[in-house]
């Protein structure tokens, strides 16, 4: 089962003005499809193909380090444009915003800490909410790493490389984070893979 590049859910202008149709031409085209055609060299030859992503990426962490980067980021990415949809953000999903407010304290909190991540994530990464252990919790991870890797599911990632933001925000990662969280978020799509993170 070789890495296939998807298809954006929308048109490359859909996300603007919070995020430019160049900022995604360059992130999805370019950036995504490297990962996918440097992941697939990667891949030939080793006990890892033919597997799914999120078995590559589990097996490969720690072990195989350039073949997780590039597994790590295509998974990573493949759930960053569902993450996403045009005139997003808005009310959260009643049983997601319970959850949230039971295990975060509420849902301003929850995007408080979410962006402090964002920000406070050194270099390239990302921002996370993630279900561990029957609980939603804020994490952040360095470069391609996911909280797969550490033992929790992922329902939220949120891109704080450069190629995310810079185009469209310069060096402001604080107000790209709060524009993602307001304007971008698909909320049903962070329910669904927190139904499937709780069952």
């Amino acid at each position: 089962m070789s890495f296939t590049l998807p298809e954006l859910p929308y048109a490359y202008d859909a996300l603007q003005p919070y995020m430019s149709k160049e900022t995604l031409e360059f992130h999805h085209d370019k950036h995504h499809a490297a990962y996918v055609n440097t992941g697939n060299n990667l891949l030939k030859g080793t006990e890892f193909e033919g597997k799914s992503v999120e078995e590559v990426v589990k097996g490969s962490y720690g072990k195989n380090q350039a073949l997780f980067n590039n597994a790590g980021q295509h998974y990573n990415h493949i759930h960053f444009w569902m993450w996403m949809k045009p005139n997003g953000g808005g009310a959260l999903p009643g049983k997601l915003e319970k959850k949230i407010v039971e295990d975060l304290g509420s849902v301003d909190k929850m995007k408080e800490d979410f962006i402090q991540a964002g920000v406070g994530q050194f270099g390239s990464g990302w921002a996370w909410l993630a279900v561990k252990d029957g609980k939603i919790t804020v994490m952040k991870t360095p470069n391609g790493e996911n909280p797969l890797v550490h033992g929790a599911q992922p329902i939220l990632g949120c891109d704080v490389w450069e190629h995310s933001y810079y185009i469209d925000y310069r060096n402001r990662r604080p107000d790209y984070l709060k524009a993602f969280l307001d304007n971008l978020v698909n909320w049903e799509h962070v329910e669904e893979m927190f139904e499937t993170a709780t069952r």
